[in-house]
């Protein structure tokens, strides 16, 4: 991102000019006069040789959840538009803010950040950059925090992340999207899907850009982890699951990329992570605690006439979770805690490496067409990575190919809650190594 450093007021114009003439499905909103007193500021600021942060001048938009002082947050939905408008930012956008970070707008999201695909009827679906056939989905529910990014109009954004939404729009738009641990960062001022499960995180061009708005987050300037050298690495490689159905240029990639890292000398180690197989029992037996608490969180909504006024998906998501009673989230949460205990013992030290997403983004058409053909895709697309959340993991999801259309492909690693500093490390290792540079 040093390399942008050009004159934050030119840079924020540039970047609203992009986000204008990208049309409907990328920004939601716009806040020019608050670009331009922050984008001002930052000029003056640099002039003067006092930068507020490494990230000062730098542009940024939102995801239609954070608030924003003065505007309704509208969670990419139509029916919170009456509700007030927040009275202060978000914590995390007021700490980006103080670090100089400048704010263009808002952007495009699944309604309610319920869904990996991405689809929004309400302010249009913005299109994959990637491939050269049919429009391809951009990825949920961050989607056109990634999309700005995958098409260089932001050198940042950041997303949610509650079954995927960060890494799973990383992957599909080839990009890098690190979910940060749960409670790394403050999560007051965005409008929630599951309290117990939401996390935030950074969507860049690179695992070095991530570390660095994470070390700007977290008040520590523009210090970022060291690049761990690959030999010091092992690298669990679940046999179970996560490589189940996936398309063959998707399980092609992933293999190369676990021999180039271990020609570099990292240890790659096959194993059968029965936590992940126990986690999708419990949860097809039982439900979610992200299907309890959304429908918590809307139930009453869901009964008001503006419930017609939904993304039809999303409130049939929702509405499903009506059937999950008292004893069978109480038997979720349990199995969930003793599957973190479980999965924490057995990773140790070590990273659990596996494909992001089974498939490359899925073509547009056929999903907005045919319900069920919807549905299916989003449960695969969340397959790999709802399991993280599940778990409790960090993660970081980085480009290592293409697919099907020139499509791209991710790789995911992960560990376990609260070892994001290791997990940075590894991955500015391993991004070097899966990159060539």
């Amino acid at each position: 991102m040093a390399a942008m450093r050009v004159d934050p007021v030119e840079l924020a114009e540039q970047a609203l000019a992009a986000l204008s003439e990208a049309g409907s499905g990328l920004l939601i909103d716009t806040l020019s006069e608050r670009a331009k007193s922050e984008s001002e500021a930052a000029r003056q600021r640099l002039k003067s040789g006092t930068p507020a942060s490494a990230l000062d001048g730098m542009p940024t938009a939102w995801k239609d959840l954070f608030d924003l002082r003065g505007r309704v947050t509208t969670a990419g939905s139509v029916v919170l538009k009456t509700e007030p408008p927040a009275v202060k930012d978000a914590d995390v956008v007021n700490t980006l803010c103080r670090a100089g970070v400048v704010s263009l707008g808002t952007l495009t999201m699944t309604e309610f950040a319920y869904s990996g695909i991405g689809i929004n009827p309400h302010y249009g679906t913005p299109r994959n950059p990637n491939g050269t056939g049919p429009a391809r989905v951009p990825g949920g529910s961050s989607s056109g925090s990634a999309v700005a990014v995958a098409r260089g109009i932001l050198p940042f954004t950041i997303g949610t992340d509650t079954g995927g939404s960060v890494r799973v729009p990383a992957a599909f738009n080839g990009i890098v999207g690190y979910k940060a641990s749960t409670g790394r960062y403050p999560m007051t001022g965005i409008f929630p899907l599951s309290r117990t499960l939401d996390s935030l995180g950074p969507l860049a061009r690179s695992v070095a850009d991530c570390a660095l708005v994470d070390a700007v987050l977290r008040g520590k300037g523009g210090s970022r982890s060291e690049p761990a050298q690959p030999s010091a690495l092992t690298l669990l490689v679940p046999s179970n699951v996560v490589l189940d159905g996936c398309e063959d240029a998707v399980r092609a990639n992933f293999e190369a990329s676990c021999e180039q890292l271990a020609r570099a000398g990292a240890v790659i180690e096959r194993i059968d992570l029965s936590p992940l197989d126990e986690a999708i029992e419990v949860m097809g037996r039982h439900g979610s605690i992200l299907g309890a608490e959304a429908f918590e969180l809307h139930r009453e909504r869901l009964e008001e006439p503006s419930a017609s006024r939904l993304d039809r998906r999303v409130r049939k998501r929702i509405g499903t979770a009506a059937e999950m009673t008292a004893m069978d989230l109480s038997a979720v949460v349990e199995a969930r805690a003793r599957l973190i205990a479980q999965s924490t013992t057995r990773i140790g030290t070590a990273l659990v490496a596996f494909p992001t997403t089974p498939h490359v983004a899925p073509e547009l058409a056929p999903l907005e067409a045919d319900d069920d053909v919807f549905y299916r895709a989003n449960a695969k697309t969340l397959r790999n990575t709802m399991l993280g959340n599940f778990l409790d993991w960090c993660g970081v999801s980085m480009p290592n190919g293409t697919g099907t259309d020139g499509m791209p492909t991710g790789f995911l690693l992960s560990a376990p809650h609260g070892r994001d500093e290791a997990l940075l490390s590894a991955a500015l290792g391993i991004e070097a190594i899966l990159s060539g540079t």
